[in-house]
């Protein structure tokens, strides 16, 4: 994995903005790269909302997020429209860009040693260079503690927040007739 100093690796990604995005667009001005193992999933959808929740603060600090996974470009399209996520994702189909960043190898999952994309988030400065890494993220509270370093903060003081699923609302039950006379009766006791 990229240490913290060091030059970030140059890409080409084509995203789910109908073009390819590479990091030298981005010189002058932060950055924040973060690799996520797949669309669509409960960890992985979690944080790409708690990004999206927070982009007018990343945009208050000028610093433009970007999400990478291996997934295609038309699955990174239908996961930005059913979240409404408003920030470009990446599609590194081979993996190259993955494994430049050390972003994908071997991990630990339910026990058992395999290789995968290692939930990881770079922010790059204005130079290019790498200003923090965040290894093996975990995902609630995540996007607060990439805020408070860009803040000046520490990581470790961003009180994580859990991203609670959206919630179905019910329909109001229906009562008969019969019931509702009940009811009245009920209450004049």
């Amino acid at each position: 994995m990229l240490k913290e100093g060091q030059k970030a690796p140059r890409f080409a990604l084509p995203s789910d903005g109908a073009r390819d995005v590479r990091l030298e667009d981005f010189a002058g001005k932060r950055v924040v790269i973060y690799f996520y193992p797949r669309d669509n999933t409960p960890g992985c959808t979690r944080q790409a909302q708690a990004f999206s929740a927070a982009s007018r603060d990343f945009a208050k600090l000028g610093v433009t997020v970007l999400g990478v996974s291996k997934d295609s470009v038309a699955s990174h399209c239908g996961f930005r429209d059913k979240y409404a996520l408003s920030f470009p994702l990446l599609s590194d189909a081979d993996l190259s860009v993955h494994k430049a960043f050390g972003a994908y190898g071997e991990k630990n999952m339910y026990g058992k040693k395999v290789m995968g994309t290692i939930r990881s988030t770079f922010v790059v400065g204005p130079d290019g260079k790498i200003v923090k890494v965040f290894p093996s993220v975990k995902v609630d509270g995540h996007a607060d503690a990439v805020l408070a370093v860009l803040r000046g903060g520490d990581a470790k003081t961003a009180a994580p927040k859990k991203t609670a699923p959206a919630k179905k609302t019910a329909a109001p039950k229906k009562t008969t007739p019969a019931k509702k006379t009940a009811a009245k009766s009920a209450r004049k006791r």
